[in-house]
């Protein structure tokens, strides 16, 4: 059974479908390796003991019927600490929305719910959503993957620390500047961002509803097509026939590729030669715009941010993290003509992406230009932390502003992750091209 902790989503469904694995006991497995997991209140807020059984055992009845309701009718999967779920604590990493018991699920959980999904519990996450690193020590700080002193990459740090760990078969996330796939890339996992407006934010708590966007992190492209489908309440992307072979992609240089780690160099430039060797032609392109379209980030994030929540914040701001109270308050500065000049430039920078981007398949980059940050140090070093949070989100970043679906994949090399930048909701294509990929990076 302990074979199961490690296995794709995909696989633990075909299992139960050929009666091989019972829900019951999968799930079970899952709860007793959390509870037995050293790092456990580092990475779950909260582990919904009876919720999964009781799903378990419902998917378990349905299975010998012959009733499933989806492929992963039954696999046990866990929730990022911003989406609503009835009678459970959700604070999304803060102590200002402390003891906050919603009394109903978000609809991408009762979406998901309604497709057999069993749920294990929340998992931890930067406060309020507003860091890419992962760090919160108001809450808790999950571990990374590859090494204990390292952030684990945010927000949605626990989600990528409870598959990686083998504690969840897959996770939701959500993602507005990079917060699914920096910990994806980070902890070596499939991350995909969807496009914004795509996918249900209601009854999930928000940072900037202009980019908030859900995805899930997961072992594989299977696994996050699977998942998108799930909450949305269909089957998902059909993968079958895709092939690389004659594929062109664009090899983003403008920004991306400024100031990257050697290690991560070494994987992009190693991975793009495996896509070569693939059949798949890659160009470099340069996008002159981007760097001015980056520079609106300032106004067009923070300024919502704070605009949500200065009322929560400003009431009780001693609960916060100092360096998150921070990023919030410098949304004060912006006024309500700068944010709207920010949008009209942006716009104007999407068309001008469009125009540069519409001859390529998908656009690559890594999904990280470093690599996770020491912990201690980000704790101690203000410096340190801002510009470690900065640099984590400058490349995921890009798929934010212009509005893109993304997809983080990694490369073979540990926390060097490979992003592919695909047009606005067009998710079911970048699966397809995204799954080739990953065979090639195998």
């Amino acid at each position: 059974m302990q074979e199961w902790l490690t296995q794709t989503a995909a696989d633990l469904g075909r299992g139960i479908a050929a009666g091989e694995i019972c829900p019951m006991a999968l799930t079970q497995t899952y709860l007793d390796a959390i509870d037995a997991h050293p790092h456990r209140d580092r990475i779950y807020t909260i582990v919904t003991h009876d919720r999964a059984l009781a799903e378990a055992n419902a998917a378990k009845s349905r299975a010998e019927q012959g009733q499933r309701l989806s492929l992963v009718d039954g696999v046990p999967i866990s929730w990022k600490d911003l989406f609503d779920s009835a009678g459970a604590v959700t604070e999304a990493g803060s102590n200002l929305l402390a003891n906050r018991v919603p009394d109903q699920d978000a609809q991408v959980l009762q979406a998901a719910t309604a497709m057999g999904a069993v749920c294990l519990g929340k998992t931890h996450m930067s406060e309020l959503a507003f860091s890419g690193l992962g760090l919160n020590p108001v809450k808790a700080t999950p571990p990374c993957i590859h090494d204990p002193e390292a952030a684990p990459g945010g927000s949605s740090s626990g989600a990528a620390a409870s598959v990686a760990f083998g504690l969840a078969a897959c996770a939701l996330g959500s993602d507005t500047g990079g917060s699914v796939r920096i910990p994806s890339a980070w902890n070596d996992l499939v991350g995909l961002k969807t496009t914004s407006g795509r996918v249900s934010l209601e009854g999930v708590v928000p940072l900037c509803l202009k980019f908030d966007t859900i995805g899930p992190l997961a072992r594989s492209v299977e696994d996050a097509a699977i998942y998108l489908g799930l909450i949305e309440g269909t089957t998902g992307a059909d993968l079958r026939g895709a092939k690389l072979a004659g594929r062109r992609f664009a090899d983003l240089r403008t920004v991306a590729q400024e100031d990257i780690a050697p290690e991560i160099s070494g994987a992009h430039e190693d991975a793009l030669n495996r896509l070569r060797a693939a059949g798949a032609e890659i160009v470099p392109l340069e996008v002159p715009s981007l760097a001015e379209a980056m520079d609106l980030s300032a106004v067009l994030f923070t300024s919502e941010a704070y605009g949500l929540w200065k009322d929560v914040i400003e009431a009780a701001p001693h609960l916060m993290f100092p360096e998150i109270l921070d990023r919030f308050r410098s949304g004060a500065g912006f006024s309500g003509p700068d944010y709207v000049a920010a949008w009209a430039k942006l716009e104007q920078f999407r068309m001008e992406w469009d125009l540069a981007t519409a001859g390529f398949d998908g656009v690559l980059c890594p999904t990280s230009p470093i690599l996770p940050p020491n912990v201690a140090r980000l704790n101690s070093d203000h410096d340190y932390y801002v510009r470690s949070n900065l640099m984590a989100l400058r490349n995921t970043r890009i798929g934010n502003l212009m509005g893109l679906c993304g997809l983080s994949l990694p490369t073979g090399t540990p926390s060097c992750g490979l992003q592919i930048l695909g047009q606005p909701d067009c998710e079911e294509a970048l699966l397809r091209i995204g799954v080739t990929v990953e065979q090639a990076l195998a």
